[in-house]
């Protein structure tokens, strides 16, 4: 009878055919070449897989290095911010004509709704005579700086489907967010921080939940990174009591090890994104705790942007913003929550929760482009802001009755986003709407035009950064739909 030992070594043998050997062979090329690529997905993208593809990205010269988005979630109402429409006003208060009711779609209006003018003072501002209302009174210093784009518009009129339309390029889960498309384009300039890094605040995160970060059909190591404002920036990174950092680094060396093994084995390329993000784990452990650190800054930057150390806030959010975009990181996006004013609840009314909003945002926008531009970061910084469509000109009338608090419904017709640095033309507005501000009549911009621009200020031609995925070359903005370039805001 056989040993144990001969039945092994035999068995061993019998494996080491040909057939055996050639494929063990083209498996180990092939993690010897997966390997290599890892050590870029080790800095989360510093080399993008679509250099690798042959794409020869930038494809021309780029204006912008990063993005801040800062996403309003829940839309703003652009009537009582940026987009002053006195005629609108006469009208307040009168029956909606059937017009304007007429094949449209509301996520709550019912019967016929009031006229509502708006409900704040505006006042133009800077030399550019940009009308802003009163409750933006330190935006107002700064919109010299900003493109305002009033034209916007969009297919989607329930929050979920149009953030991820906004932020994916296609209002159904699945497709990879402008993020992860910039990564995957791209890459990341710093080796020690993730190259796209989410920041929420406002107590929620947004209707579509972290799809709007998400890498969808890409590879899984492109999606964002949701960091916190307040105690370590992501969970669990600190060690435990009694761990050393000499015993974390001996512990992912086995465990990368078994994950080495398993690749080998099965050849599953997302093993390596695991072993990649244990990796950049182990490097945030130093790095992302001074970047997150803002008891860095001095008391005068504190008090530029309203921060309060140790809090979640949207302020905390635009100085890390500021100071993650000093280390290379190549996309930020903050998600502010609870823009969603339709007047059901003081918390959600425009004489309510609509004023708080303003006031947590105010002020850190303000102080963010001002920061930028005096560290010389703003003219290779692309800073974007808007929420996912507009609010209606009518007054919501829930069930059909007058509400006791004031709201506009959702309207996907019209709303406002603007932008600033990178290569943005200042201090311009682009498009305009009607007379009410109900649809945008005049250089009518889709989402799949504002990413086809944002990628073209990074030098991405957005034809050509593609992706193949179910038997077609998917692209930030969407193979079936029309988009262009707006060349009319650029510097």
């Amino acid at each position: 009878m056989k040993s144990i030992h001969d039945q092994v070594q035999e068995e061993f043998a019998r494996l080491q055919t040909r057939k055996h050997f050639l494929r063990n062979c083209s498996m180990g090329l092939a993690g010897v070449w997966l390997g290599e690529r890892s050590v870029a997905a080790d800095r989360v993208g510093t080399q993008s897989d679509a250099a690798d593809a042959g794409q020869s990205i930038p494809h021309f010269p780029p204006r912008a290095k990063r993005v801040i988005f800062l996403h309003m979630a829940g839309s703003p109402s652009q009537l009582e911010l940026f987009d002053y429409k006195p005629e609108l006003q006469k009208l307040d208060g009168q029956d909606c004509p059937a017009s304007f009711l007429e094949g449209k779609r509301f996520a709550f209006i019912q019967g016929v709704p009031k006229m509502l003018g708006p409900q704040y003072p505006f006042q133009q501002c800077g030399q550019s005579g940009a009308w802003v209302s009163d409750r933006m009174p330190e935006f107002q210093s700064v919109v010299d700086r900003v493109c305002f784009v009033k034209s916007m518009h969009t297919s989607q009129f329930n929050h979920g489907p149009a953030q991820l339309l906004l932020h994916t390029g296609n209002q159904n889960l699945g497709s990879a967010s402008f993020g992860a498309w910039t990564m995957y384009g791209l890459g990341s300039e710093s080796e020690n921080l993730p190259g796209f890094i989410v920041l929420v605040s406002g107590g929620k995160t947004p209707s579509a939940g972290k799809s709007v970060w998400g890498s969808g059909f890409l590879p899984s190591v492109y999606q964002g990174v949701q960091c916190r404002s307040k105690g370590d920036p992501v969970l669990y990174l600190s060690n435990p009591e009694g761990v050393s950092l000499q015993q974390r680094r001996r512990a992912l060396d086995a465990i990368g090890r078994i994950n080495q093994q398993t690749f080998n084995e099965t050849g599953d390329p997302e093993v390596l994104t695991r072993i990649s993000q244990y990796e950049m784990a182990f490097r945030m452990q130093t790095h992302a705790t001074e970047a997150f650190d803002l008891r860095q800054e001095d008391k005068a930057t504190h008090a530029l942007y309203g921060t309060e150390p140790g809090k979640e806030s949207f302020a905390n959010n635009c100085l890390l913003a500021r100071r993650l975009a000093e280390r290379g990181v190549r996309f930020i996006q903050l998600f502010h929550w609870g823009w969603d004013s339709h007047g059901a609840a003081e918390s959600e009314a425009l004489n309510g929760g609509f004023k708080t909003r303003c006031e947590e945002v105010d002020r850190p926008i303000a102080a963010l482009l001002n920061d930028l531009g005096q560290r010389g970061l703003l003219e290779d910084t692309l800073v974007v802001w808007g929420g996912e469509f507009g609010r209606t000109p009518m007054r919501e009338n829930r069930g059909g009755r007058e509400m006791r608090f004031v709201g506009r419904d959702h309207n996907p017709g019209a709303f406002t986003m603007w932008m600033a640095g990178g290569g943005i033309k200042p201090g311009i507005s682009y498009g305009e709407t009607d007379e009410i501000g109900y649809e945008a009549i005049e250089n009518k911009v889709s989402p799949h035009d504002l990413h086809a621009t944002l990628l073209h200020l990074l030098g991405i031609d957005h034809k050509r950064l593609t992706y193949m995925h179910q038997g077609l070359p998917q692209r930030l903005s969407n193979v079936t739909q029309p988009s262009r370039v707006i060349e009319d805001i650029m510097a």
